[in-house]
């Protein structure tokens, strides 16, 4: 990676850090991005040029996230409903596991649940809005959410493959979705 993406990338992950700081101290509506960019050691024009706002900052990160569990997914394990998919899934979010938690102490679990619901959109492919299978889609994703955000906040009382196979378990009668286009 050359050195500019690097310093780039080291200077979101502070900006990201302080930003989590400062949401174990106050909202995020209290908050200034002068806060931020003072802890994070970092100048405003660093700030602006990755994100347009605070609550940018939270979405960058989710969707940073994503896209490096969709460049772990199994090759030729399309669908998520596969074992080692669900797998996958519980074992970052057992890796976010404060960010997550963190996000939800916060109030902001929906803007998760949301970036999850915009990815498994992006891979299955387009749907009819009203269509069984995307409400099959978003029945998995809110599930999958609901029972990892619970087992977070157990303090991980089981092991990522002790809840994948749990939750493979439970979810035999959700078929996975027709492909779209």
């Amino acid at each position: 990676m050359d050195k500019r993406k690097e310093a780039n990338l080291r200077v979101r992950r502070q900006i990201t850090d302080t930003l989590f700081a400062l949401m174990q101290k106050k909202s995020l509506s209290e908050i200034t991005v002068s806060e931020i960019v003072k802890g994070a050691g970092v100048a405003r024009a660093s700030f602006y040029r990755n994100y347009c706002s605070k609550e940018d900052v939270l979405v960058m990160l989710i969707r940073d996230v994503l896209d490096d569990f969709r460049s772990k997914l199994s090759p030729g394990q399309e669908s998520f409903y596969t074992y080692e998919n669900i797998l996958l899934s519980f074992r970052y979010f057992h890796a976010y596991r404060t960010y997550l938690l963190d996000l939800y102490h916060s109030g902001f679990l929906s803007v998760v649940l949301e970036e999850l619901n915009q990815f498994h959109e992006s891979i299955e492919g387009t749907m009819p809005s009203s269509s069984i299978e995307k409400y099959q889609l978003y029945m998995y994703i809110g599930a999958l959410c609901n029972t990892a955000m619970e087992w977070l906040l157990e303090r991980d009382s089981a092991t990522p493959e002790e809840m994948a196979q749990f939750f493979f378990r439970a979810i035999p009668s959700i078929p996975p979705p027709s492909r779209g286009g």
